[in-house]
C-alpha cells in the first residue's frame, strides 16, 4: 500500500491521470516498482526500451507503457505516452504525505501573523514583516528573516534559513539546510585589502521550485538573484549572486553556477557542472555532468560536454601530456604549412 493505505483501480487511476486501460480495470494498485521488483498489488513501469524483456517475466499486477509497447504485455496496463512522467504522477497520488496539523509549536519564535492553516514546528523563528501564505508548512529550526515571503502550500523542510527579504513562491519544496540569500561573494580590491560589496539585492523564487538539501542561493549585489518557475535545483547546489535562472531548469548535484550567469528555461545541468561568472546560456541547452563552462552559449538546443573521459592512469597522464603540448605543435603546423606555401609560390 502507499503512504497512509491509499489504493486505487486502474480504473481510478486513469480517471484521474489519463491513460488508457487495457485489460482488468478494477485491479487494485497499492504501490510503484520496477518491473524487476514489482508484485502482487504494485504497478510497474516501461521508460527504456533496454528493459523491454522484463515485460515478460515481470510478476507486477499491472504496467504502464507507451502505445508501442502495449502488446507486449499480456496483463493489464495503462497505455500513455510518456510512462515515466505517468509513473511519477502515480507515485506522488499513491505516496501522499501526511498534511501538518495547523498551528504554532509553543517554542516557535513569531514576530509576524501566521494564518491559521500555516504549520510552524518547533524552534521556528518567523522574523517581522513576514508574509506566509495558506496551508504553509515550516518545519523544526527553520530561519525566516525579516521580511520574508513564502506562497501558498509551500514547504520548508527542517533547518531551512532564508534571510532578510527573500520571496518564496508557492507550492516550493526546500529541504533541509537550505540557506536563501545568504551574501553574495562580492569584494573590490583595494591595494592588499578586499572591501567588502554590500549585497542589497534578494532572492526571489518562483512557483512549483523544488531546492534540494544543503543547497545556497547568493542574494544579488544590487539585482536580485532569481529562480523561474518550476524549476528542480538538487542538494548541494551552489548558485551566486545575481544570477538568473530560467524557468523549468533542472541542475544536478555538485553544480556551481558563478555570480551573474543567466540560464534560459528549460536548461540542464548535469552533476558537478561549473559555470564561470558573467555568461548566459541559450534556452533548452544541456550540459553533462562535471563539465566546464567558459563562454556563453547562444544557440538553443544544444548538448555539450567538456568532461576528459575515464582512462587508466597511465594512459590518462600520457594524453595528458600531449595535450600540454598542442600549442607547441600547432605553431610548428603552422610554420610547416607557411613554409609549404612558399615553396609552391617559388616553384
Amino acid at each position: 500500500m502507499g503512504l497512509n493505505g491509499i489504493s486505487f483501480t486502474l480504473a481510478e487511476i486513469a480517471a484521474q491521470l489519463g491513460g488508457d486501460v487495457l485489460g482488468d480495470g478494477q485491479i487494485r494498485i497499492g504501490q510503484v516498482a520496477t518491473l524487476a521488483s514489482a508484485g502482487e498489488g504494485q504497478i510497474a513501469f516501461l521508460a527504456n526500451r533496454k528493459y523491454r524483456n522484463q515485460l515478460q517475466t515481470t510478476r507486477a499486477s499491472a504496467v504502464i507503457v507507451s502505445p508501442e509497447f502495449a502488446e507486449g504485455f499480456a496483463g493489464a496496463r495503462i497505455v500513455t505516452a510518456n510512462p515515466y512522467a505517468y509513473y511519477a504522477r502515480l507515485a506522488a497520488l499513491l505516496n501522499q504525505a501526511m498534511k501538518a496539523n495547523p498551528g504554532v509549536h509553543p517554542s516557535a519564535v513569531c514576530e509576524s501573523p501566521v494564518p491559521a492553516s500555516a504549520s510552524i514546528g518547533p524552534h521556528a523563528c518567523i522574523g517581522k514583516n513576514v508574509v506566509l501564505g495558506e496551508n504553509v508548512t515550516i518545519q523544526a529550526g527553520c530561519v525566516l528573516g525579516d521580511g520574508v515571503v513564502v506562497g501558498d502550500d509551500s514547504l520548508l523542510y527542517p533547518n531551512v534559513t532564508i534571510y532578510h527579504g527573500c520571496r518564496v513562491g508557492k507550492r516550493a519544496i526546500v529541504h533541509s539546510g537550505v540557506v536563501l540569500g545568504a551574501d553574495g561573494f562580492g569584494f573590490a580590491p583595494d591595494g592588499k585589502e578586499w572591501v567588502k560589496i554590500p549585497q542589497v539585492g534578494a532572492v526571489v523564487v518562483g512557483d512549483d521550485v523544488e531546492i534540494g538539501a544543503n543547497t545556497t542561493i547568493d542574494r544579488g549585489a544590487m539585482d536580485d538573484t532569481v529562480i523561474g518557475d518550476g524549476c528542480k535545483i538538487d542538494n548541494l547546489v551552489m548558485i551566486g549572486h545575481n544570477c538568473n535562472i530560467g524557468p523549468y531548469s533542472v541542475i544536478a548535484g555538485c553544480a556551481g553556477v558563478a555570480g551573474s550567469t543567466t540560464l534560459g528555461e528549460h536548461c540542464i545541468l548535469g552533476g558537478a557542472t561549473m559555470i564561470s561568472g558573467h555568461l548566459s546560456l541559450a534556452p533548452n541547452t544541456t550540459i553533462s555532468g562535471a563539465s566546464t563552462v567558459m563562454r556563453s552559449i547562444v544557440e538553443p538546443n544544444g548538448v555539450y560536454a567538456s568532461v576528459f573521459p575515464l582512462d587508466t592512469y597511465e594512459h590518462w597522464m600520457r594524453n595528458a601530456s600531449h595535450i600540454r603540448r598542442l600549442s607547441k605543435l600547432a605553431d610548428r603546423v603552422a610554420e610547416l604549412e607557411k613554409a609549404l606555401k612558399q615553396k609552391e609560390i617559388e616553384g
